[in-house]
């Protein structure tokens, strides 16, 4: 079925994840899409949000939009990522099924999956286990939305499906230490070192955990795929409620570090320290199912690093830069 003239909503158009899958859908041609930013629309209101939704009436629906940060902003503003995350989720999918939408996409998190999980990590292994403390509340709330998206389909057999993604990184991503996630914070440590012409960069943790990562732009990409190709009883009658979608790689935080350190042109020493959080040890998302639907992520993790440095220092290299609180 071709969806080009499909009214499309990218919920979070404004960030990272939306702006890319906005960006990719104008490339492709799609002709009717929908953005929402949390200053035109607040997703956390219910009223407003069913009030959008009655008035534009969109037919697909992609749910990027969520409080995202790093280690520090989640164990710090646990009451906001739960609360901000579980309201825009619910008002996004229960609006969807009340005006008939046709198909919704809901965006998740790895860090849904246990602490001390079986690596690579399969869709089954959810609720296996206890989560890891520093970001429970953003996974809970992640869960959540994974379980409304199934219990509509079961209920009112809408088709919504979950995508898990794996940790994210590219242009247009959060570089405000006090909020960021992990490559953003390094790519912002390493060049303010190499521009002050600092010795030494302090990272947290032993820097052994391992890490996946993918380019904003391959999840872009498969975001499309999945709305173009997959539907909700593919998942559900195979006794899955979501779908994993990342690289299959890995690699520890140090090796990361260096990398990120050549790629900055940083040459000093780099020291971490093991009295601040690593987080989870390990964390490999099993992509098989998705590969097997015809799916494989495209650009390297150098190329992704390289291509995110530069825009930071087209975007985001000055002082002063977007903080994580906003949800867009």
């Amino acid at each position: 079925m071709d969806l080009h003239d499909k009214k499309i909503f990218v919920m979070g158009s404004g960030g990272m994840v939306g702006g890319a899958v906005t960006s990719e859908l104008e490339r492709r041609g799609y002709r009717s899409l929908i953005g929402s930013r949390s200053s035109e629309l607040d997703l956390r209101r219910q009223d407003d949000v069913e009030e959008f939704f009655s008035i534009e009436k969109p037919q697909i629906v992609i749910v990027a939009a969520a409080k995202v940060g790093g280690i520090l902003a989640n164990n710090t503003y646990r009451a906001e990522f739960i609360y901000d995350n579980l309201m825009i989720e619910a008002n996004a999918i229960n609006s969807s099924q009340r005006s008939g939408v046709e198909k919704l996409i809901f965006l998740g998190s790895s860090c849904i999956y246990p602490k001390l999980c079986p690596q690579p990590i399969k869709e089954e292994y959810l609720l296996t286990g206890e989560l890891e403390p520093t970001n429970e509340p953003y996974a809970l709330a992640k869960i959540a939305g994974i379980k409304l998206c199934e219990s509509y389909y079961r209920q009112y057999g809408c088709n919504f499906i979950a995508a898990m993604p794996t940790n994210l990184y590219g242009p247009n991503d959060n570089f405000d230490l006090s909020s960021s996630h992990v490559i953003p914070a390094m790519i912002r440590k390493f060049h303010e070192a190499k521009v002050e012409g600092a010795d030494s960069v302090d990272l947290w943790g032993t820097g052994k955990p391992l890490r996946e990562f993918m380019y904003v732009g391959d999840v872009a990409d498969a975001i499309i795929f999945l709305m173009e190709n997959v539907d909700a009883h593919e998942l559900y009658g195979k006794g899955i409620s979501h779908i994993n979608v990342g690289t299959g790689e890995d690699l520890r935080i140090k090796e990361l570090a260096n990398m990120i350190r050549a790629i900055t042109g940083f040459e000093g020493t780099v020291h971490f320290n093991p009295e601040m959080p690593d987080g989870t040890p390990r964390k490999l998302l099993d992509t098989s199912r998705l590969t097997n639907l015809g799916w494989k992520y495209s650009v390297s993790l150098e190329k992704g690093l390289k291509d995110t440095y530069e825009w930071f220092l087209e975007n985001a290299a000055a002082p002063t830069v977007r903080g994580a609180a906003d949800y867009v």
